[in-house]
């Protein structure tokens, strides 16, 4: 069985230029996010589409960590702060940050 994981979650929901987004996304904030002391595995994902049809969410991405304490180490660290001080500059009014527990079901 998989060990349990404390991920950090940052939902994105639709810029107004996905374009530029994009670019400063994976060119800036990802090369960011991976410097975290700590950091296991960062998946992310592009919302295409609800069973409904279109979504608000544009992008989901889940930062892994062993526990809350690696957790917090990280965001404490120069390059945690580095990375949330970051997000205003692409993502403000558009992102919404959320702790969580993952495990294999």
């Amino acid at each position: 069985m998989a060990k349990p994981m404390t991920k950090v979650i940052a939902v994105y929901r639709q810029p107004k230029d996905t374009m530029n987004f994009d670019k400063y996304y994976a060119e800036t904030h990802t090369p960011l996010a991976k410097k975290l002391p700590g950091l296991r595995r960062l998946e992310v994902t592009k919302v295409t589409g609800t069973p409904s049809g279109a979504s608000d969410v544009y992008q989901v991405a889940e930062l892994y960590f062993d526990d809350a304490a690696a957790r917090e180490r990280a965001l404490a660290s120069k390059e945690g702060k580095a990375l949330v001080d970051d997000l205003p500059k692409f993502a403000a009014g558009i992102v919404g940050v959320y702790f969580g527990d993952g495990r294999e079901a």
